[in-house]
């Protein structure tokens, strides 16, 4: 996990935790894009963090690093902020492909995933969801390939 998808489970945005913390938004953002690394920053600056978030300075320095385009390695942040509608398709799928990965003869499954494909391509489309997350969406949940 990295400090991104850390703040966005205590449904915190980088201008609150700034606020909170007392730690610049611009140093948030540095760490958040991989322009810094937290294992650089002053002790100061991750106590600061870590009682803002409420964890310890330890569980800070632990988070995995972004990757040089400045996004996490781990993409489930991509999942985040999903339209209703999408969220709920994609709740379905999950569960037809729990019942299928497990023997069960569901019967449904097909409408799922006829539905979650319509409600990714229509979410893109509006442009509720861009196309990285449609993508990811599609080889996570749809098991498409992308070529």
């Amino acid at each position: 996990m990295d400090l991104q998808t850390y703040i966005d489970e205590r449904n915190l945005t980088r201008y609150r935790l700034s606020q909170v913390s007392g730690v610049p938004k611009t140093t948030i953002t540095d760490i958040c894009s991989g322009k810094s690394d937290i294992g650089r920053c002053s002790a100061r600056t991750v106590q600061q963090l870590a009682k803002a978030l409420g964890c310890t300075m330890e569980e800070l320095m632990e988070l995995s690093p972004c990757r040089k385009d400045g996004r996490p390695k781990d993409k489930t942040y991509l999942e985040h902020g999903l339209p209703g509608f999408l969220q709920e398709s994609l709740d379905a799928m999950k569960s037809a492909w729990e019942k299928l990965d497990r023997g069960e003869n569901y019967l449904c499954w097909d409408c799922d995933y006829c539905s979650l494909q319509s409600d990714i391509n229509v979410a893109e489309v509006e442009q509720m969801i861009s196309s990285e997350q449609a993508w990811y969406l599609r080889e996570k949940y749809l098991r498409i390939e992308r070529v």
